[in-house]
């Protein structure tokens, strides 16, 4: 991955073009219209401090040693002035309010597209990343970018045409003094490079150390019982401690170079201020442009007038390159490549007549896997939950593999189970049954279909899984067992909570299955979020199982009930089974004995513990599961 200094510094011209075009592609109208009232705004602006010499010049110089002067001219063109400031700030207003509106969009526009983006992404992803510097990329990130949209961008657009507009205005005035003007503005704006380029790497070490905090503070707050029960608020403090000091060492080199930029930019334009007086007041001493009286108030306004735009630019700059640091870390992401799937096969409702199999719209029950082939005729293949490996292996890189020569069968309605120490590859063969990776060698076959021609979708909803660590979303119950069949109803609701004797304990809930729950199922016991998590893969209906320790975590007593309904989830289905517990998997048809990725044991209970080896071991207590 390209290292994000270097990115920032070397494409922030790119970064800042692409996140132009994602405003502009559903607010031309607006742009457009702010465009025209930053114009009406700068003029304005410009002809305010024109109209000093005209009031000079004009009006009040010709008055001077009048016995009865006439004002009436003079408060005509104070009128008329008047009016061009009033459509100035209507356009300051406006440009305002537009670019709100036009930031907020951006803003969810973004978002919208990060988190489409993200549920394309591959479960590696997700594995090498913590959940806070993901947060962090909808939060900070973004947050950044609805700044400088709404801030920095018109402001910096304001600064450039006012910045125009008032050395066009001082070159009708005179051009060797706005030559001078032109020369004292280049030297500050060396300055302002030589800081900006500093500030910038550093904007961009804030915004990962941001990211950094964040993961670690919900990786804390989500495992906080684990620290209270080890005493390790101690030490999650020092290590806190020491990312919180990286975020505060970026932080304040970032916004101390930033910050020194304004006072240095405000005392060279006071200084440049002085420096067009004495230079302005020599050339009308010499008459040098014929500069008037009028004229050089002009120009001394007209220079001042500059203040607000350098100094706009200086202020804005900052926020601009934090920005990009955030835009540039939002792109990384939605550049990430999307999960591939180049399957073909779907799986499709089928009606069977005479051994015949044809499509259907209607669910019937029975499931097929639709086979395009190249000469454009279609097969059907039933599905019936017969899932083989043939010499897989794996790695999660290519240079360390972690399975290796995986050769295995389950055919229709048997149940294998693994058993082995932690790491031995267990469930990461129940992962490549489901293609959340893709192996380097072998095949894997369902119903003698290879895997990798099956396109994803399919493949994941013929496949239910009970995970040792369930995960229960913000919502009824009845919404949480419906997460398996989204279509369910609520008949059906009923019949898998029945089914994996979740209806016990909902039936003793306040609003039964109408209770909320929320942060993944507080105020349930791991037990009851278990059988919430069977129901929810019941409804489902899958013909193949996969259970990973779906019992480790809860007492025997609750085990049993819980077992129960696995008993009845499991019937008539292909089952994997991975579990610590060996009585929970003594009635396997099919019992893999795993050591470091390899399968060195198979066979039901009875016949490896005539074996007398690793699991005969295990079963008696010899070797203990790691």
């Amino acid at each position: 991955m390209t290292n994000k200094n270097e990115t920032i510094k070397a494409n922030p011209i790119l970064t800042m073009k692409r996140l132009l075009v994602i405003m502009a592609k559903e607010n031309k109208l607006q742009l457009l219209i702010v465009c025209v009232m930053i114009l009406l705004s700068a003029f304005a602006n410009v002809r305010g401090s024109l109209f000093l010499q005209v009031v000079i010049d004009d009006y009040i110089t010709p008055l001077i040693g009048q016995n009865n002067p006439d004002f009436s001219g003079l408060l005509k063109a104070i009128l008329t002035m008047a009016l061009i400031y009033l459509v100035g700030i209507i356009g300051t207003l406006s440009y305002n309010l537009i670019m709100v509106k036009v930031s907020e969009g951006t803003q969810k526009k973004i978002r919208d597209q990060m988190f489409d983006h993200l549920e394309t992404l591959p479960l590696r992803y997700f594995d090498s990343r913590s959940a806070g510097d993901i947060m962090s990329h909808f939060t900070n990130d973004t947050d950044t970018l609805r700044q400088m949209i709404s801030q920095s961008i018109p402001n910096l657009m304001m600064a450039f045409v006012t910045f125009i507009s008032v050395f066009i205005a001082m070159f009708s005035l005179s051009i060797p003094l706005a030559c001078f003007v032109i020369g004292s503005i280049s030297l500050m704006f060396v300055i302002l490079r030589v800081i900006t380029n500093r500030s910038g790497k550093y904007f961009g070490a804030q915004q990962r150390s941001l990211g950094k905090v964040n993961g670690y503070v919900e990786e804390m707050m989500h495992g906080q019982k684990v620290v209270k029960i080890f005493n390790h608020e101690a030490t999650a403090m020092k290590e806190f401690d020491v990312i919180n000091e990286q975020l505060q060492e970026s932080a304040t080199k970032a916004n101390a170079t930033a910050n020194m930029l304004m006072p240095i930019m405000m005392n060279l334009l006071n200084i440049q201020y002085v420096l067009v007086a004495i230079v302005g007041g020599l050339f009308a001493v010499y008459g040098v442009s014929a500069l008037t009286v009028g004229m050089i108030a002009s120009f001394l306004q007209l220079s001042r007038s500059l203040n607000g735009p350098i100094s706009q630019i200086s202020q804005q700059i900052n926020f601009v390159i934090m920005a990009l640091a955030g835009a540039e870390r939002i792109f990384q992401l939605l550049d990430e490549e999307s999960e591939v799937d180049d399957g073909y096969v779907t799986l499709v409702n089928v009606t069977e007549e005479n051994g015949e199999l044809t499509e259907t719209t209607k669910r019937t029950g029975i499931w097929a896997w639709k086979h395009p082939h190249d000469d454009g005729s279609i097969s059907y293949v039933r599905l019936t939950g017969d899932v083989r490996f043939e010499d897989v292996n794996f790695g999660y890189n290519d240079n360390h593999l972690v399975l290796h020569d995986i050769n295995l069968y389950a055919e229709p309605g048997q149940k294998v189970a693994f058993v082995g120490a932690t790491g031995a590859g267990k469930t990461t063969i129940t992962n490549l049954i489901n293609r959340f990776y893709d192996i380097q060698e072998g095949k894997i076959r369902y119903d003698g279909v290879n895997v990798k021609k099956i396109k994803k979708s399919s493949l994941r909803s013929s496949l239910g899984i009970v995970l040792q660590d369930t995960h229960l979303f913000t919502g009824t119950i009845k919404e949480n067992i419906r997460y398996g069949k989204l279509d369910a109803s609520d008949e059906e609701v009923y019949q898998a909570a029945k089914l994996s004797n979740a209806e016990t304990f909902i039936n003793h809930l306040p609003e039964k299955y109408d209770t909320v729950i929320t942060g993944d199922g507080d105020g349930l016991s791991q037990g009851q979020r278990q059988l919430l998590a069977i129901a929810r893969a019941a409804i489902a209906d899958p013909p193949v199982m996969i259970l990973d320790e779906a019992t480790s975590s809860i007492d025997t007593r609750t085990e049993s009930i819980v077992q129960s309904g696995m008993d009845r989830l499991m019937e008539g289905r292909t089952v994997f089974v991975i579990a610590h517990r060996l009585s929970t998997i003594q009635n396997s048809d099919v019992i893999m004995v795993m050591d470091h990725g390899r399968i060195i044991e198979r066979g039901n209970h009875e016949s490896l513990l005539a074996e007398r080896g690793m699991y005969y071991q295990l079963y008696t207590g010899k070797v203990e599961l790691a």
